[in-house]
């Protein structure tokens, strides 16, 4: 009577491969749901970061249009501010003595100055570039001038006044620059001026 008997619900059990370790342990189980999640997370971060990022970009954008579309319009009113200069340094020194004439130039100086206080007003800035030194991001140097009493590179002419718009460079000054004098930077004893 040796003989076994076979239960059904054994050998299903029997049959069945062992589970696996991952599957068993709940810690396992938590841990790798966990790692998922945190990467889900610093994805979600990454995609609002990027989305600021370019939201802030648009603003940007759109400031600068907005602070740079009179461009174009302030280019073509530069010629007319330009006119008006060389129309005051134009006028002979005895028609400042004639009634009619004196008030013509008056009106030119009045119409000068509602040009560049408009200008201003739109945050075009004249560039001061006389006795300057010579800066290539604002100024463009037309000729060299010798000039023993100005340290080199000094801006000693203006042929053509240069403008900026917030900021940004509208158009360059047209310049004379010295040459042949002490080195900018020193003293008439050629001492270093600069500390």
């Amino acid at each position: 009577m040796t003989e076994i008997e076979s239960n059904p619900d054994v050998e299903a059990l029997d049959t069945q491969a062992p589970p696996s370790e991952a599957q068993s342990d709940p810690m396992t189980q938590l841990q790798a749901e966990n790692d998922r999640l945190k990467t889900e997370i610093d994805a979600i971060k990454r995609a609002a970061a990027e989305e600021r990022n370019r939201a802030n970009r648009i603003e940007r954008d759109a400031e600068d249009r907005v602070k740079f579309a009179v461009t174009a319009f302030a280019k073509e009113l530069l010629a007319v501010a330009d006119n008006l200069r060389r129309a005051l340094e134009a006028v002979p020194g005895f028609l400042q003595e004639d009634s009619q004439a004196k008030a013509f130039v008056d009106g030119v100086e009045m119409t000068e100055k509602a040009l560049l206080g408009a200008f201003e007003k739109f945050g075009i800035k004249t560039i001061m570039a006389m006795d300057q030194r010579f800066d290539p991001n604002l100024h463009q140097a037309m000729f060299e001038l010798e000039d023993a009493t100005k340290p080199t590179g000094t801006v000693v002419q203006v042929m053509q006044g240069g403008y900026t718009l917030n900021e940004r460079l509208l158009r360059p000054a047209l310049v004379g620059v010295s040459k042949g004098g002490p080195k900018a930077g020193t003293a008439q004893g050629g001492l270093d001026t600069v500390a």
